[in-house]
């Protein structure tokens, strides 16, 4: 069963303000291998991630006011990871959460990197020591990412997580294939601001064992956490490379996660979900998929919020499909999407402000470069299915 391990941060998020994202639903290319799945152009992905990189750091417009930068599961070489940490301490401001999804590695190499951040990872270090222990898997791949905290005073502190859910790619009868299950999920508490969050990696959002789901856990610890303190579970973060993004299964979950249908469940209930998949031209070897399969990331939060009703042609809002939510959903390209994340839980009687909105979209450029999208380029054609 898997263990949620609290975290203090020192970030300081403004009081009574709401915060800014940014979902970089970036494409990705990935081959089969013998050993896992890896970028099969490495360099160019790094390059295409430097850049927005620096467009985050240059701080153009309201990007200043940046608190979390997500980038899709399995997005970033293996081989890039110290750079990109490097750049995020010496450029990002602080009070800057990134969260990036990485290659395969080897279990030995994964261990390596929680040696190198062991006091921040030091339950899952002793997981993983655990686990090697208890038999020759040091060769066995491991599907992780890092959330890279720059705090108040400029300090980095970096979290890591393996996805616990065993698929590896594609059903093989060698165990060789299977990916290695993480044990262990870190909730990110901030301080002085009360704010907290928690990641996930694709479909550790719908796993489940003979014992918990871990969507069944994170909804019990935010439950503690209420019923303590009277703070919540804000933010939840699911970064994928999904070519089935709305399966029914996803969508179960979500109507399990906001329905409240088996038990109160004030801990969650006004949490923000927020779905960062790979664009629509991602292709991974080996798996079946239609053309454009991919995209359609998406933010989700309670109906009791307002949402305005909107159909362009880079997001929409909807339902999901009559479930108790209000969903903004985007497209399928290759887009970096900028918004808010809001603040007030509860609906204001008082007010009609929408609680979310879309500060800007980026498109690619030649070199590797970002470019705003003018409103004359998001009122096009109506968002398709």
């Amino acid at each position: 069963m898997v263990q949620i391990i609290e975290k203090d941060i020192r970030v300081a998020f403004p009081r009574g303000h709401h915060l800014h994202a940014m979902a970089c639903q970036i494409s990705n290319h990935l081959e089969r291998t013998d050993f896992a799945f890896r970028i099969a152009d490495p360099e160019a992905q790094w390059q295409k991630i430097l850049g927005l990189f620096e467009l985050v750091a240059e701080g153009e417009s309201n990007l200043k006011r940046l608190h979390f930068l997500l980038l899709p599961e399995s997005s970033l070489p293996a081989t890039r990871v110290k750079d990109a940490l490097d750049f995020i301490e010496q450029h990002f401001r602080p009070n800057t959460v990134t969260i990036f999804g990485i290659e395969h590695v080897t279990l030995a190499e994964f261990r390596s990197w929680l040696r190198h951040y062991a006091i921040d990872n030091r339950e899952l270090l002793a997981s993983v020591n655990d686990d090697i222990d208890a038999g020759e898997v040091e060769q066995m791949p491991v599907n992780w990412c890092a959330i890279a905290c720059k705090e108040e005073d400029g300090h980095l502190r970096v979290f890591f997580e393996a996805k616990s859910h065993p698929f590896g790619g594609e059903e093989n009868l060698d165990s060789l294939h299977d990916l290695y299950r993480g044990k262990v999920f870190p909730l990110l508490r901030c301080h002085p601001t009360c704010f907290n969050f928690m990641n996930l990696i694709c479909l550790d959002y719908v796993y489940r064992d003979l014992y918990q789901s871990n969507i069944s856990a994170i909804i019990a610890r935010a439950n503690e956490l209420f019923y303590a303190s009277r703070q919540r579970l804000d933010l939840l973060t699911v970064i994928e490379c999904n070519p089935k993004p709305e399966h029914p299964a996803f969508r179960d979950v979500v109507n399990g996660f906001y329905g409240e249908y088996l038990e109160y469940t004030p801990g969650v209930r006004d949490a923000i979900t927020l779905f960062c998949n790979s664009a629509g031209d991602t292709r991974c070897e080996g798996l079946d998929t239609p053309r454009e399969a991919f995209g359609r990331s998406s933010v989700i939060i309670h109906r009791s919020h307002k949402l305005e009703q909107v159909q362009l042609s880079e997001f929409a809002t909807d339902d999901f499909d009559g479930l108790p939510v209000c969903r903004l959903r985007f497209g399928r390209e290759e887009r970096l999407f900028f918004f808010n994340l809001p603040v007030f839980h509860e609906l204001d009687p008082r007010t009609t402000r929408v609680p979310l909105k879309i500060h800007a979209i980026f498109r690619p450029a030649p070199q590797n470069r970002w470019v705003r999208m003018g409103s004359d380029e998001l009122v096009g054609k109506v968002a398709g299915n």
